[in-house]
């Protein structure tokens, strides 16, 4: 993809935005079902992934979820720089992520009423956007291999 003149392109964007949704959600799924799936018998339920009360630093369950979202928000920014591609894009797509999961938390269960629910996606927003921004400016400032093309002209 070439990164000239930026094109508004609105399904584009909601196309990305879809496909980060899905995947933050899939990957989350996997890390419940690895973390939780032998100590709890429904790991993988509606519950953990939009209750708030589910986030607890009370016990042992509660700190696998803590430890699941924040390992998911490390995995989503490696899938920022991969579905979204520039620096300068990844807060707004894991700022809209954060605002889409808090809106399914709200139909799912109401307003959040505990503070690590509030401290754990502000941690996951912070991970997801610092660590996708600097994935992406790693890639976007790889040097550009020239080898080819210097071969082929000396071939003529």
């Amino acid at each position: 993809m070439w990164y000239g003149s930026t094109i508004w392109d609105p399904a584009l964007i909601c196309a990305q935005i879809v496909t980060m949704q899905t995947l933050y959600y899939l990957t989350l799924g996997m890390l419940f079902w690895l973390l939780l799936g032998s100590y709890v018998p429904s790991a993988i339920s509606l519950y953990y992934f939009f209750d708030s009360a589910a986030v607890s630093v009370k016990g042992f369950t509660g700190w696998m979820v803590i430890t699941a979202y924040l390992a998911n928000a490390a995995a989503t920014a490696g899938f920022l720089c991969i579905v979204v591609e520039r620096a300068k894009k990844c807060l707004d797509f894991s700022a809209t992520l954060t605002m889409v999961h808090l809106f399914l938390c709200l139909v799912y269960s109401g307003f959040p009423s505990n503070v690590e629910w509030y401290v754990l996606n502000f941690l996951s927003l912070v991970i997801m956007a610092v660590l996708g921004e600097w994935l992406c400016m790693r890639r976007e400032l790889r040097e550009i291999p020239l080898s080819g093309l210097t071969a082929r002209r000396t071939a003529r």
